[in-house]
């Protein structure tokens, strides 16, 4: 399980934006050279439950390798990708190639960024709602809720911190250093993994599938619109 927090109220003017830009090159290998194939895994988990989508908006993709297998999986997809770092951007639309064509990239803060008139199948968050604040993620959560059709699904991966021995002795100090080690590398302010769940139910989500791995550090979730808040959109 999360290591769930009460939730934080959302801020009216919150902190700078974290600098990614210092590791859009690097990302990919400091990646592997820590977790090896797990971070992908995680990202790939609920791939092939997410093929029929038509519009997604993407968070934060980092240097796009998620992004990238989607849109040559699904050729159908359109992709908003919304990411503060205009070097992240640049590198995720260099890996789609010539898939390219169907992202829409928009270089913004996630906590500020206002959707246009569409209307979203797909939500995809991989390693960025834990650079949020509870109360970040609930306000852009009810922003997303407003344009998503009723059969959206929403993506996540994130690190999580597991209850018992493991969670206190082992997940516990590596997330610790992760915070630390990202704040003074990007000037992340965020200091401890945030309830996101609890903003997603608030707004209607319902978690359909969760798989986990390195025994509960790293969770994929699958989300959906329960059936009384779909008919509701």
């Amino acid at each position: 399980m999360i290591d769930a927090h009460p939730p934080e109220p959302a801020l009216t003017a919150h902190a700078p934006a974290a600098r990614f830009d210092c590791l859009a090159g690097i990302y990919r290998w400091m990646e592997y050279l820590t977790f090896g194939p797990y971070l992908a895994r995680c990202r790939l988990a609920f791939l092939s439950r997410v093929l029929g989508c038509r519009r997604a908006v993407v968070f934060g993709d980092g240097d796009g390798r998620f992004t990238a297998r989607l849109l040559r999986a699904n050729p159908g997809v359109e992709i908003d990708a919304v990411d503060a770092s205009p070097a992240m951007l640049d590198a995720l639309l260099c890996r789609a190639g010539g898939d390219a064509i169907r992202v829409h990239p928009y270089r913004a803060d996630a906590r500020d960024w206002l959707p246009g008139n569409v209307q979203y199948d797909l939500v995809v968050s991989h390693f960025f709602l834990d650079c949020l604040t509870t109360g970040e993620i609930a306000a852009l959560a009810a922003r997303i809720r407003r344009v998503v059709s009723p059969s959206a699904r929403w993506v996540i991966s994130e690190f999580a911190k597991p209850q018992g021995w493991y969670g206190r002795l082992a997940a516990g100090p590596v997330v610790w250093f992760l915070y630390r080690a990202f704040g003074v590398m990007t000037g992340l302010k965020v200091r401890r993994l945030p309830d996101h769940a609890s903003a997603l139910r608030a707004v209607g989500f319902t978690l359909g599938m969760r798989q986990t791995w390195l025994h509960g550090l790293l969770a994929s979730e699958f989300w959906h619109l329960s059936r009384d808040e779909a008919g509701e959109i």
